[in-house]
């Protein structure tokens, strides 16, 4: 080997060296290793609720090449599922999958991020959450809480729950026990009802013993699953205090600052597909569950109109009290408010349309 070309693959493999001596450390800090504990306020076998965070954790891991890890856990494996957003708070786990209105009782603004009684469905809070300022709007209201929260599933309109007699007026809510999450607590309450607020795994055992009367969950596939049918067999709908009920990951904000804007990404892409794979998991599951449920002896109940008209005039008294008290509220109240007479202007035309023809074809046997 003559000295120019010894000269030259020397230099040039000093400099490949050097450069991957520079490259190293500056990867290695921009992916550093990372592990995160969740704690789902649900049981493992609500696998599609559950399960959202399931698939946020795998979709973070795989992003990452296995540099960011989250373990999800369900709820009582390290705190109660009532308790989890308190843990992620305060720094007992990183991270939780929670209904963000299980929380109602500390501030009622906490309703607003899951659902309230005549809000939005799930299609417009995500047009809300994404390019409503939605998000932001929570989570200045959850960086006071010691939080950061992303949308991370969504039911969509759930089912008005099971009960143990009809509900044909606003008289037969009165003295009526009944498992129910978040704001629609208060309205309940406020008709004369018992409002209970259970988590997941306790609700069949309290329904079949009657230490309640009724109990709302999601919707057919889930409510399948826990067997209320088996101890209450009026299967009611609509679920007018949960028109699209979301999910958040919420994340402790100390941990959430402390990671790289990468990861930060990571997990806002991550949560936004588990947001969609759920609605689109109950799309295809709820059907087939309410054929079993009724060939199971479920008894299908529209609420009356009486009804309805009753539990919205009780809602928007609520409403009024909390919005002349409760200043973050009324912001994110307000907001939601706007857009959804804009969005349900826009609604009834091309999309009410097309599926009401559809739903009369079906209903025809033309479909």
């Amino acid at each position: 080997m003559d000295r120019r070309s010894f000269i030259r693959k020397g230099a040039l493999g000093g400099a490949a060296a050097a450069a991957a001596g520079l490259a190293t450390p500056a990867l290695a800090q921009s992916a550093p290793k990372v592990s995160w504990r969740l704690t789902s306020s649900f049981p493992k076998s609500l696998d599609t609720i559950y399960g959202a965070a399931e698939t946020m954790a795998n979709y973070v891991t795989k992003m990452t090449d296995g540099n960011f890890t989250i373990q999800v856990f369900s709820a009582g494996e390290l705190v109660p599922g009532l308790q989890a957003a308190d843990a992620a708070a305060n720094g007992t786990v990183e991270a939780c999958h929670t209904a963000s209105y299980y929380y109602w009782g500390k501030d009622p603004t906490y309703a607003l991020g899951t659902a309230v009684p005549f809000g939005l469905n799930a299609r417009q809070q995500n047009g809300w959450f994404y390019y409503g300022n939605g998000n932001e709007l929570l989570n200045e209201f959850y960086n006071a809480q010691g939080l950061h929260a992303l949308p991370c599933g969504n039911t969509g309109a759930q089912m008005g729950g099971w009960y143990r007699k009809e509900i044909n007026t606003p008289e037969d809510l009165k003295g009526l026990k009944m498992r129910i999450g978040g704001f629609a607590g208060k309205v309940l309450e406020r008709l004369g009802g018992v409002p209970q607020q259970i988590a997941g795994g306790d609700i069949y055992p309290a329904l079949e013993k009657g230490t309640i009367d009724a109990t709302e969950w999601v919707g057919p596939y889930d409510d399948e699953k826990l067997g209320f049918y088996k101890v209450a067999p009026y299967y009611y709908y609509p679920g007018w205090w949960e028109g699209g009920a979301c999910l958040h990951a919420m994340f402790n904000k100390a941990a959430w600052d402390s990671l790289p804007d990468a990861y930060k990404s990571v997990l806002t892409a991550a949560c936004q597909a588990a947001n969609s794979d759920m609605m689109a998991s109950y799309d295809f599951k709820n059907p087939t569950s309410l054929k079993s449920l009724m060939a199971n002896g479920a008894q299908l109940r529209p609420f009356s109109a009486e009804v309805l008209d009753a539990c919205r005039k009780a809602s928007d008294e609520v409403y009024a009290e909390i919005t002349a008290t409760n200043a973050p509220f009324k912001k994110i109240f307000d907001s939601q408010q706007a857009f959804k007479k804009d969005a349900y202007l826009w609604a009834q035309l091309s999309e009410y349309t097309f599926d009401t023809y559809q739903m009369i074809q079906q209903r025809n046997g033309t479909l």
